[in-house]
């Protein structure tokens, strides 16, 4: 099987179900295989690593005269899609308010947030009654915590993981005007939402990332423009839900596939940031990206990549080469010296790589200390992406 093929097979339904015998064929491919004229396909750790911190590789840009879709638009204008000196500029000034003094300081209202839920779990599984894991938990917490940190009142949280979920096709390898039209949708609707929010802002300051980044806007020094502004408050808030959810009910069903390892976990044999490095490199939420080559005469491996070279670079299986890390395919929660890239690496690493980190540190100890007998309870169902991977929906029990 060539690059090309392993490409195509990643697209289909079976391909993104079950990804990893591709990304091992890919791997005995070697750590870059042309895919066909100007395009790479990188699947080692090294390699990966290596494009993601070379600021030589960027962000493929629309062409001039090219008419966007608005769910692309939307994403274009912000940190996730710009390329340098617009993506510098822009990070510097949300890095300025999104610190991590600020995402320290959320622990007390993280583990606040963690004991309601879990109040609320007890009642929605009374007396053995199955309930979503996705819905009722793993959602629940990460959106509650970006809204406080943005401002977004709780009465609305309800209405973004659907909106999210639209918009987020439009980071999938295909682009199909039938799945791109309910993502431009989205991309209208979040940007109203957030449109009206930062009247309310000005009108009403807060201490929320929203007031602070209104008021950095209004300072007027060209860091920021309202466009942009709207752009990078919708995927600050998508970003900050969307990643780890998936986190959480991926952790969850691997413990469900070991269930000794809740009690390692439990007994503390297990460190917590260990288990939750374990499932970022084991099953990462995010399994690719793309790059390009945004200069002349640059090499992958050996492989010339002329400018404009378009690099799909397999996350996930960079997370399981075997030059990086021995046997794998093996959940080893205990694996010394790991380093996945499931946030990426460089400078467009997620800027809310330790808030899911805490968020999940946090989690996972409550939750099994709470539920001792917390239970799958019927065939959990995958969403049915490659690039944004986890679940649609984890159906447990909490009393055996």
């Amino acid at each position: 099987m060539d690059a090309a093929a392993i490409v195509e097979a990643l697209t289909t339904q079976e391909g993104r179900a079950n990804p990893f015998p591709l990304y091992e064929r890919a791997l005995e491919l070697g750590p870059v295989s042309v895919i066909a004229d100007g395009w790479y396909l990188v699947s080692s750790y090294a390699e990966v690593n290596r494009v993601l911190r070379d600021s030589r590789f960027g962000i493929a840009e629309p062409d001039d005269g090219s008419t966007e879709h608005d769910a692309l638009a939307a994403l274009n204008r912000s940190i996730l899609r710009a390329n340098p000196p617009e993506h510098g500029r822009m990070r510097s000034l949300i890095s300025s308010v999104f610190t991590p003094r600020r995402v320290a300081a959320l622990r007390p209202a993280i583990e606040n947030a963690v004991d309601l839920l879990l109040d609320g779990l007890s009642g929605a599984g009374a007396a053995g009654a199955p309930f979503d894991f996705m819905e009722e938990f793993a959602f629940q917490l990460p959106v509650s915590v970006i809204c406080e940190l943005l401002g977004v009142p709780s009465s609305d949280r309800h209405r973004f993981r659907a909106l999210a979920a639209d918009l987020t096709v439009a980071l999938e390898l295909t682009a199909d005007p039938a799945v791109l039209d309910p993502a431009g949708a989205a991309a209208r609707e979040l940007s109203r939402y957030f449109r009206e929010l930062i009247t309310e802002s000005r009108a009403d300051p807060g201490d929320n990332l929203v007031s602070a980044l209104v008021a950095a806007r209004d300072a007027d020094d060209g860091r920021l423009s309202d466009v942009e502004l709207v752009a990078n408050l919708v995927v600050l808030l998508v970003a900050g839900f969307e990643t780890t959810t998936n986190l959480l009910g991926n952790g969850l069903a691997i413990l469900f596939e070991r269930p000794g390892l809740a009690a390692r976990l439990r007994s503390g044999d297990v460190p917590t940031a260990g288990f939750v490095e374990e499932v970022l490199r084991y099953d990462s939420p995010v399994q690719a990206t793309m790059r390009v080559a945004r200069a002349d005469g640059l090499t992958v491996d050996g492989t010339p990549v002329p400018k404009g070279g378009q690099l799909l670079l397999l996350i996930g299986s960079a997370n399981r080469d075997p030059d990086r890390y021995h046997d794998p395919a093996s959940f080893d929660p205990i694996r010394p010296g790991s380093a996945p890239l499931a946030f990426g690496a460089g400078a467009h690493v997620c800027l809310g790589n330790s808030l899911a980190r805490l968020e999940a540190g946090t989690a996972f100890p409550r939750l099994l200390d709470r539920f001792p007998d917390l239970a799958p309870a019927g065939t959990p169902t995958r969403r049915d992406r490659l690039v944004l991977r986890g679940y649609e929906i984890l159906p447990v029990t909490i009393t055996a």
